[in-house]
């Protein structure tokens, strides 16, 4: 079976195909499809449709009629989860517009305990930089925002050879597009062996990677990876490991010669069921490197703690798998609050959007060709009680540029390359849902960031503010009011205000 969202770009000369999961016609074993057709209707008002300055500020009115469908099925041998919406916009005083949303993620295991298939794609909008005006809404538009196209696939072998190791061999295809600013494809193969050591004493880990990178505004890269880790366990509470291997990436480096050996020590500590701790301090070519990942979850409180320094990319970032674990929380918190998968699905999505108005860690991953020294901190939690419930996002992202800015002329033009050179940017969300009925909910949503040029010294700050009133009116259909309050201010101009106000019908069929 192949499911597929075929879409055609205005101005396109032909289709443009996303497969979003291939599949075979037999499973095992027959599994259970939900598939869902959706309309959404909205009418909203804002008072600064392009985010301009107050002096050139316009209001208009905006109506959405926006069909679409969910797909999910979790079956033994599948697990498939699609969402897909074309969005048609109507504006009183600019032309209409075309918009689509897509995310889509399956998982198949096509021969059982040996052949495997994971498939990811994605349509939505973007920032393409940190500085300037920053959209929250999709259907409003400005000039630092564009439509992101996505696409992933991995077939893989694993197999569980008793006695010495689980062996897989992967290959990975992606591809991230978005018109003349960005087209990026990569190829990749990993051969991974985890040793058996049958849970007792010393076991071991060796991984081969090469990946090879072809981006339209630059010459392929090949980036090849071997690594060997042996891990301990000191008691039951503690176990130490260390790495040690050899890295190669034939980018051009304006600073360290990418390519060196590499070496990381550390350890885990779980003292109980619902805290884990792990840190590791190490070497690599562009000095040491540190990493922290620590959770904490109670029946009514979940705590999550990242910290990681890696050399990336805006193509590398898109596909980066973001941490589930609020999504996994409130998924079995809300389990007896909100019996109905779907509509508790929906209610998580409405709080974690609200929650995270400014992006899933706040910080924008700027549009650039260039690779860059990350170093990324993020605390998230979630606190309930049994009414209401409480999340707290806060991140801080600096990057440093390792390449030439030459490239991003394009992106940035000639006179602000320099700006993302080295940058560095903070954000604090916070999100809070009181439900006031079982079938009305409240949620409250502010949040604020800054970003910062160290080479430039422009800084610019967004705060957001929204208030949603969500009621669901039977099993098919819900409502929804909100408004919106938007600010954003630059030592380099542009500054300007935003509010905007809405009404929101959904209907599944």
């Amino acid at each position: 079976m192949v499911i597929m969202i075929s879409v055609t770009q205005r101005g396109a000369p032909g289709g443009w195909t996303v497969l979003v999961l291939l599949m075979l016609p037999a499973m095992a074993r027959p599994a259970d499809w939900t598939v869902t057709p959706t309309v959404r209707l909205r009418e909203s008002y804002t008072d600064n449709m392009n985010l301009a300055p107050p002096e050139q500020a316009r209001g208009q009115f905006i109506t959405e009629v926006s069909p679409g469908v969910l797909v999910s099925t979790d079956g033994p041998r599948l697990q498939l989860a699609l969402s897909y919406t074309l969005q048609k916009v109507a504006y009183t005083r600019q032309p209409d517009r075309t918009a689509q949303q897509l995310d889509a993620n399956g998982h198949a295991e096509l021969l059982p305990d040996w052949l495997f298939l994971d498939a990811r794609a994605g349509i939505s909008e973007r920032n393409v930089s940190a500085f300037g005006p920053q959209l929250i809404d999709p259907a409003l538009t400005n000039s630092n925002s564009t439509t992101v196209r996505t696409q992933a696939f991995s077939p893989y072998l694993r197999h569980y050879f008793r006695g010495f190791a689980t062996a897989l061999l992967r290959y990975d295809y992606q591809h991230a597009g978005s018109g003349g600013l960005l087209d990026v494809r990569s190829t990749g193969e990993t051969l991974q062996l985890t040793g058996d050591n049958g849970g007792r004493g010393w076991n071991w880990d060796l991984s081969l990677q090469r990946t090879q990178l072809d981006d339209a505004a630059l010459a392929p890269v090949t980036m090849s990876n071997a690594a060997l880790t042996l891990s301990y366990p000191v008691n039951s509470n503690i176990s130490v490991f260390g790495t040690a291997g050899y890295e190669k990436q034939d980018y051009h480096s304006a600073s360290a010669q990418p390519q060196g050996r590499f070496g990381t020590i550390g350890g885990v500590w779980t003292p109980s069921p619902h805290t884990r701790l792990s840190a590791s301090i190490g070497h690599r070519f562009f000095g040491k490197t540190y990493s922290l990942d620590a959770s904490y979850r109670l029946r009514s409180m979940f705590w999550t703690l990242t910290y990681n320094e890696d050399i990336t990319t805006t193509h590398g970032e898109f596909f980066s798998v973001r941490p589930e674990g609020l999504t996994d929380f409130l998924w079995d918190l809300w389990a007896t609050r909100i019996p109905d998968p779907q509509l508790r699905m929906q209610t998580i999505k409405v709080f974690l959007a609200i929650s995270q108005m400014l992006g899933t860690d706040g910080n924008v991953n700027f549009f650039s060709h260039r690779y860059y020294l990350q170093k990324q901190g993020r605390l998230s939690g979630v606190y309930s009680t049994p009414r209401s419930a409480l999340a707290v996002h806060l991140a801080t992202t600096g990057r440093s540029g390792q390449t030439s800015n030459a490239i991003d002329s394009v992106i940035l033009g000639p006179d602000e390359l320099t700006l993302t050179d080295r940058t560095r940017q903070t954000s604090l969300q916070a999100g809070w849902n009181w439900r006031m009925s079982a079938r009305g909910s409240l949620t409250l949503g502010a949040s604020h960031s800054r970003a910062k040029s160290l080479t430039t010294g422009r800084e610019d700050h967004n705060s957001a503010l929204t208030l949603s009133l969500t009621r669901q009116l039977s099993s098919r259909i819900s409502a929804s009011a909100d408004l919106r309050h938007v600010r954003h201010t630059s030592n380099k101009g542009g500054n300007y205000r935003e509010n905007g106000v809405g009404a929101t019908v959904i209907v599944a069929f």
